[in-house]
């Protein structure tokens, strides 16, 4: 993949003036860590994230380094940056690309166009794997069985009594 073989990414950030992604990565052959930056010019107020993201994964420097970062985290990071080219600050910026990449429970998802929809499927995707016990790890039980009525006791409803 690399000249001198395979990497793994260790930390990915952004920088906001100039628009530019920054990874910090190791070789796998020898350990040693490197910062690239990668100027973002493809990126304007108006631009669609997505795509911008797809973009720079098929970048013919770039690619094989951002291809190692999950879509949906480079496409928040460069949301970042746009939304920091809109003139907000960087608290702002922070509020609504959190408030982009994250599920509410109350939120109703019937409404949503179908572009945020597939964002928020990614982000539950996401954390489904990040929080899934699978067989070999420490705290994996095979058979959990959980008594719902003693659990939820308190909030009966009128439909489900007898």
């Amino acid at each position: 993949m690399d000249e001198k073989g395979d990497v793994t990414l260790q930390k990915c950030g952004v920088r906001f003036k100039p628009p530019t992604l920054v990874i910090v990565y190791a070789h796998n052959d020898t350990g040693k860590l490197r910062k690239r930056s990668m100027p973002v010019r493809l990126l304007k107020q108006e631009s669609k994230v997505s795509q911008v993201a797809e973009e720079l994964c098929q970048h013919p420097k770039h690619g094989m380094y951002l291809k190692k970062i999950p879509l949906w985290q480079l496409e928040k990071m460069l949301c970042l940056m746009q939304n920091k080219l809109k003139g907000l600050s960087l608290d702002e910026s922070l509020e609504a690309t959190t408030q982009e990449y994250s599920i509410n429970a109350n939120e109703d998802l019937n409404k949503l166009d179908d572009e945020a929809l597939e964002k928020k499927k990614t982000v539950m995707s996401e954390s489904f794997e990040k929080n899934r016990k699978k067989p070999g790890d420490l705290d994996y039980v095979y058979d959990i069985e959980v008594d719902f009525n003693s659990v939820n006791a308190s909030g009966q409803s009128e439909w489900d009594s007898d």
